[in-house]
């Protein structure tokens, strides 16, 4: 406790550090007003008697990721969630499209200014279609006041929608260039952790009145125990030795070879990050969307019963279904991500080698034979944490809360957290003082003179 009190005491005696994390507390600040400022012409308490969503359907992820301020209509109602849609766009447009190849990877900043201006204008036209779709569904929950004329309220609600998005993304950029951490990031776990008190005192009164305390004492422990599986996962790094090739030091006779410098390839256990979950749980949504055209019809027993096992995200047959398809993406998302040969190509410019491995092709067939391997254990977790909210629910916990156990919340979190830890840290060591860890370095953070941070 001592250790951690000198910590957050030298962390206030940086004033570049200490204005930093001021700016970003300030800024959040105003992105948790926003998601309490109802769009005008809707009515709060008949959306209030309306259930949004459960906490694992579309709707209920959505809300939980702006904070609760999809369900209260706010000005923020679709918050920074069209910049994350034009930002994986984007992505995977650059695996596949040469322009967006050439963006990323050959102009260099003009390249990602470029990138940059394009993602914002996507970002316009899925906040446009969203926010249509959107005030439709509020419409449909009778939230709307009848006197307002139709198209009065739906240009003008849109125009705010769109308003709201955009700032949220520059609140998110100023946070990032001004603040502490990834700001878009930031704004997403901000949103999450709103919703964690009321489903940990939700869950605390359940569990209170029927099973005991012990009972919920003993969530927790597993809670933490899945958080830290988590971070070593995460942080997780196979590091592939690599060795410069040697050179001559002095002129003439004198000349002596200098040894070679010794680094390596950190290849990330869960390269992928949380897209394969979040791709796995889009499919697992249609399902939802095809139910009620199914439900109007003549379905037969064994139809219905299929569609229910698929629409509840906590049955047996959804869990499998999810895992396998987590496993999937994750191979795939990793083999996009990662490219061997660029590797390879990287190395031989640098005059580098991997000891024991033949330049060129070797070299790229090695390193994808290494991914390939170490692929397969982070898919396998990834596939797990996106199906141990259906254990704990299994096991008596509310959905709001099994959330927290695992899958996208779950990672976010981390992901998120960590980021910003280090970035503290780094302010800390620069002027030499200890860092949040007792090594001064928190583990599985890459070395900036390392190979990952140069490609």
């Amino acid at each position: 406790m001592k250790k951690l009190i000198t910590t957050l005491q030298n962390i206030w005696k940086i004033k570049e550090l200490r204005n930093r994390i001021l700016f970003t507390m300030g800024m959040l600040m105003v992105y948790r007003f926003g998601s309490y400022v109802v769009l005008p012409g809707v009515i709060p308490a008949a959306l209030e008697n309306q259930q949004t969503g459960a906490p694992s359907d579309l709707l209920g992820l959505i809300n939980i990721f702006t904070g609760g301020a999809f369900q209260n209509a706010a000005i923020f109602a679709l918050g920074i969630m069209p910049y994350i849609t034009a930002s994986i766009i984007i992505q995977l447009l650059g695996f596949a499209v040469p322009y967006f190849q050439r963006l990323q990877q050959k102009e260099g900043e003009s390249g990602r200014k470029k990138l940059s201006q394009i993602t914002r204008l996507l970002t316009v036209a899925i906040t446009l279609v969203q926010g249509g779709g959107y005030l439709a569904y509020i419409r449909s929950q009778g939230a709307v006041d009848p006197s307002i004329p139709p198209g009065i309220f739906w240009l003008s609600s849109i125009i705010i929608l769109s308003t709201g998005t955009i700032f949220a993304m520059w609140l998110g950029e100023r946070i990032t260039d001004k603040g502490i951490g990834n700001g878009v990031s930031l704004l997403i776990t901000i949103g999450i952790i709103a919703s964690l008190p009321q489903a940990f005192i939700f869950e605390f009164q359940s569990q209170l009145e029927n099973a005991g305390l012990i009972l919920f004492v003993l969530e927790l422990a597993i809670l933490f125990v899945v958080m830290m599986a988590t971070v070593l996962v995460v942080q997780g790094v196979r590091k592939i030795p690599i060795q410069f090739a040697k050179r001559m030091v002095g002129r003439g006779n004198s000349a002596m070879p200098a040894s070679g410098a010794r680094d390596y390839i950190p290849l990330k256990v869960n390269a992928a990050g949380v897209m394969p979950i979040i791709f796995a749980q889009a499919l697992m949504f249609l399902p939802a969307t095809i139910a009620p055209l199914i439900a109007g019809q003549d379905a037969d027993i064994n139809t219905s019963f299929v569609m229910r096992e698929l629409t509840n995200p906590f049955s047996v047959t959804s869990s499998i279904i999810t895992f396998l398809l987590v496993v999937v993406f994750t191979y795939v998302y990793t083999a996009l991500i990662v490219n061997p040969q660029q590797y390879a190509e990287y190395l031989k410019r640098q005059n580098a080698f991997i000891p024991g491995i033949k330049p060129g092709k070797s070299t790229a067939d090695f390193i994808d034979s290494i991914t390939t391997r170490i692929t397969l254990p982070g898919s396998i977790f990834l596939g797990l944490i996106a199906i141990i909210p259906s254990f704990a629910v299994w096991f008596g916990v509310n959905q709001a809360f099994a959330l927290f156990f695992g899958g996208t919340s779950l990672l976010i979190l981390v992901a998120v957290v960590l980021d910003t830890l280090q970035q503290i840290e780094s302010h800390l060591l620069m002027r030499r003082y200890d860092g949040l860890v007792k090594s001064g370095r928190i583990q599985g953070r890459s070395k900036v003179q390392s190979i990952g941070a140069n490609m």
